[in-house]
């Protein structure tokens, strides 16, 4: 029987030049589209931060990178029992928020989490379809930092020659690793 690694990479789609030349995009579309996949992901991640010993969760909040974390944080929510929390582009959340700018490896984008919806000692998961040079996932860390919480995180997809998990310098847990 495949691994989930396995069969995430057979319907996983390689989409060159997108968004600009150059870039070899992971389209995780396929994926979405595959109820019996995105059950696997969600199980696989919850039983990863789970402690079998003490019968809780390991972490306390799921903050979702916008937008494609708010695919797969709400699921692992749900199945662990623990907050979720958007990490969102600049306007498009209500009352007061925090921001960070970072750079992206086809620009820069600035990331905002509403103030105060992660408490100081909080353990949080940062997640993410994709960690690419781990411009976002530092943000998002960063954030959750300033407001006191632990940061870690966990994505569907690494891709491990551009070193994002070196550049986050944080704990982080892919299930596909290119």
């Amino acid at each position: 029987m495949p691994t989930l690694a396995e069969d995430l990479d057979a319907v996983i789609a390689t989409v060159p030049d997108f968004p600009v030349p150059g870039i070899m995009f992971k389209d995780i579309c396929p994926v979405l589209a595959r109820p019996d996949l995105m059950d696997r992901i969600t199980t696989v991640l919850s039983d990863y931060y789970w402690d079998s010993d003490t019968g809780k969760p390991t972490i306390d909040v799921i903050v979702g990178g916008d937008a494609r974390g708010f695919l797969f944080g709400p699921a692992l929510s749900s199945q662990l029992g623990v907050p979720f929390v958007m990490a969102r582009k600049p306007g498009k959340l209500p009352g007061p928020v925090i921001t960070k700018s970072y750079d992206l490896e086809y620009g820069t984008n600035t990331l905002a989490m509403q103030a105060g919806s992660v408490k100081p000692g909080q353990r949080v998961l940062f997640i993410d379809d994709l960690l690419a040079t781990g411009g976002t996932a530092k943000a998002a860390c960063e954030l959750i930092e300033r407001m006191g919480g632990v940061a870690t995180c966990a994505f569907v997809i690494e891709l491990d020659a551009l070193a994002g998990r070196a550049a986050i310098g944080r704990p982080c847990y892919s299930l596909l690793h290119y």
